[in-house]
């Protein structure tokens, strides 16, 4: 006998149905998987043959042939335990229904017969719902994930013979709904705050356009003076996420297995800060079975780079591409990936490796050789393409005694989340496109115009100082993130000269 029950995968951060079919034949008992199934997969007849057993079922003694349709596409994970078991006792007329067309089924089998989680859930249920199916049958730990996709029936199970019950039509379950609005209206406030930092009026300043415009930041100072604090502050001042960008952000957690436990939708923004040791493949995404990387993790979020000069240089010249796309494209011999990668990029340095360069109470042991090797560490395309760069002075010891607590987070938050609005009305008619740092050279054209004054400083800055075309238009998108800021329309010379100063240390590098 021959049954089909329909199963969901994940390739990058997509999911997609697979049609799981299962042939019951006369002859030796046997269990063979063919479809591209690669070791996880091909594992799961001896937990499917235990699980029925353990379950309290018949395990069928005839030849069991699984095919994993579409044949062309890798099949990887554990999820095609519970469709297999499903379709097997289909096949053997243990399990009669006429639910397998409209259900989606996923989760991985204990030997016990319970229920696991599988990563990936959540792009599995928006693909579901793509393609028009009512039912997902999911392991209860990821049920409150797939419920976040309106318009599908999520249904958790626990145990194989729960799922049986339930498709034969002898007992009932409640589908799980989630209102994604209730999410964002309680998650939990944020440990830190900008409120912490004394001083820094020119940096906080500057972090406070940059997260207004999604723009990428650069700070140096010495030791001590709050680069790394001010960084980690950095997510409590940025705009509230949307309900598309949080499915885009929880959808890479999902795939990545790294969704925190009762959180079925991640609706702030994420915060990575890898060691300077991490890999290529650890930072942009890759292995044998290519993962999301660091920069994906950080998806409409930040991505705090400590010590810049201290990461290997090959890891950190792999940035270029997403820094400029917005996308991580892996390329394998049998296939062809791409994960989300729209972050902002905020990086830490010393000004040179003892780390007191131009520091006003200690002196600096380095040698010219040092420091100039030191520097060097960062190319000249990737410091190009970051927007901002900002000194941080030693802040003195009266001033952090004697100031009183900063602005907090929510005031700043605040004046960002306006400039923010006024960027999507912008960008209305514009897909994809959400922040001024996210705009092409023909976008800069169409909504920031300047006025004879403002080019003619600009074009003066532009000769004196040297700057690429790129470095031109970041200037531009910049100044116009300080007029949002401002409430005006357009940037003038005082926006412009704001804007120029934030490129002023490249060259002083």
């Amino acid at each position: 006998m021959l049954a089909k029950v329909i199963g969901c995968s994940v390739t990058g951060v997509d999911g997609f149905l697979v049609q799981v079919e299962v042939d019951l034949a006369q002859g030796l008992p046997s269990f063979s998987t063919v479809g591209l199934a690669e070791g996880a997969v091909r594992e799961a007849k001896d937990r499917v043959r235990a699980a029925i057993k353990n379950a309290g079922y018949e395990f069928p003694q005839r030849r069991i042939t699984v095919n994993l349709a579409p044949a062309a596409v890798k099949k990887e994970g554990t999820g095609y335990d519970l469709p297999m078991a499903l379709g097997i006792l289909a096949a053997a007329g243990i399990l009669e229904s006429d639910q397998f067309e409209r259900t989606a089924v996923a989760g991985e089998l204990s030997l016990d017969g319970s229920v696991r989680p599988v990563p990936g859930v959540l792009p599995m249920a928006l693909a579901a719902r793509q393609e028009g199916i009512e039912r997902f049958l999911v392991p209860a730990a990821n049920a409150a994930e797939a419920a976040v996709v309106q318009g599908l029936a999520v249904y958790a199970v626990e145990r194989l013979d729960q799922a049986v019950e339930f498709l034969a039509g002898r007992t009932t379950l409640v589908s799980l709904c989630i209102d994604p609005a209730e999410l964002f209206a309680r998650h939990d406030a944020y440990p830190v705050d900008f409120a912490d930092v004394k001083g820094q009026a020119y940096a906080k300043r500057a972090m406070e356009i940059a997260a207004a415009g999604g723009h990428n930041l650069l700070l140096s100072g010495v030791p001590g003076t709050g680069k790394t604090m001010m960084a980690r502050r950095l997510p409590t001042i940025l705009p509230d996420l949307t309900l598309e960008e949080a499915i885009e952000t929880t959808k890479v957690f999902s795939t990545a297995g790294l969704l925190p436990a009762m959180t079925p939708l991640l609706v702030t923004r994420p915060f990575r800060s890898p060691h300077h040791t991490v890999s290529d493949a650890g930072l942009i995404g890759g292995g044998q079975i290519p993962r999301p990387g660091e920069v994906s993790l950080a998806h409409n979020g930040v991505l705090f780079l400590d010590e810049l000069p201290e990461f290997k240089k090959h890891v950190l010249e792999v940035l270029r591409q997403p820094l400029e796309d917005g996308m991580v494209s892996i390329a394998r011999a049998a296939t062809s990936l791409k994960f989300p990668a729209r972050f902002m990029l905020v990086a830490a340095m010393n000004p040179c490796p003892c780390g007191f360069l131009g520091d006003r109470v200690r002196s600096c042991t380095c040698t010219p050789l040092q420091v100039q090797r030191y520097r060097s560490r960062l190319s000249g395309p990737l410091l190009d393409r970051i927007d901002m760069h900002v000194e941080v002075p030693a802040v003195p010891i009266k001033e952090l005694l004697g100031q009183p607590a900063g602005e907090p987070s929510a005031a700043i938050r605040e004046r960002v989340n306006r400039a923010r609005v006024r960027q999507r009305q912008r960008f209305a008619g514009a897909a994809k496109l959400y922040c001024n740092a996210q705009m092409s050279a023909k976008e800069v054209k169409t909504f920031c115009r300047l006025d004879a004054a403002s080019a003619e400083l600009l074009n003066q800055s532009i000769t004196r100082l040297g700057l690429s075309a790129r470095a031109f238009h970041r200037i531009l998108k910049i100044a116009l993130t300080i007029a949002d800021l401002a409430g005006a329309e357009m940037p003038d010379r005082t926006h412009l000269a704001e804007a120029i100063q934030y490129r002023r240390m490249q060259f002083e590098l």
